[in-house]
């Protein structure tokens, strides 16, 4: 039987250099305010890669109206993350639309504990991805630090079927943003890192949205403005 978690004695020694709390100080007030500020190099760092998170959700945009479809994993708050995307393709974003074929790996709870068990957890994700995908899909994987080893197989496993790997990190450079074939690295501790990726993931939605916006119009202007 597993023993219950006891609170750490001490902090843990890989407590960022930025985060240092004052023990002192009963409210706390000074903690959340630094917190809030370290949201800013994640907004900045996110605000110079704008042209691909643009390219992101054209592209993406553009697979799924032909078919293709988006696989998602991530770990613990990544993994939520990752569900949040698949969530807004398969709902909506802000406007209504038709929905798009995108899958959250680790929200497969049968298959993640059946292959965690048979084949160890490092390969939960590389074998759904040699199920599920297929050449032209694209498979985004969220990672803060950027070195889960069962994200880094995942990558290996698209690429033996053709498919786009797209990772968002935290600071880079890391073993994920460098075996993918396109990243977004966040340049923020790791819990800043994580909500920058919120930030980008509604970035990407935007994004896609206005592409399926644009090719519908296209389509319906083609067809004299009558529907197809």
């Amino acid at each position: 039987m597993a023993q219950e978690s006891t609170l750490p004695s001490a902090l843990p020694d890989n407590v960022p250099a930025r985060w240092s709390p004052d023990a002192s100080n009963s409210n706390h007030i000074a903690e959340v305010t630094k917190h809030l500020d370290n949201v800013l190099p994640a907004l900045e760092s996110l605000r110079s890669q704008s042209g691909r998170l643009s390219e992101w959700g054209t592209e993406l945009a553009k697979r799924l109206l032909s078919g293709q479809r988006l696989l998602a994993a991530g770990n613990g708050g990544s993994a939520a993350e990752a569900q949040h995307l698949t969530a807004e393709l398969v709902g909506r974003f802000d406007e209504e639309r038709a929905p798009f074929s995108a899958i959250s790996l680790h929200a497969e709870s049968s298959a993640v504990t059946a292959l965690s068990n048979d084949y160890g957890f490092e390969e939960v994700f590389a074998r759904q991805v040699r199920a599920h995908g297929r050449a032209g899909d694209v498979l985004i994987l969220l990672s803060t630090s950027g070195r889960s080893p069962n994200l880094l197989k995942a990558v290996r496993a698209a690429k033996e079927r053709g498919i786009s790997t797209w990772s968002l990190t935290g600071a880079g450079p890391n073993p994920l943003a460098d075996a993918s074939d396109q990243a977004i690295t966040v340049d923020a501790i790791a819990a800043n890192a994580q909500e920058g990726h919120l930030i980008a993931i509604h970035a990407v939605c935007r994004a896609f949205d206005a592409e399926v916006a644009r090719r519908a119009g296209s389509a319906l202007k083609s067809f004299g403005g009558r529907q197809p």
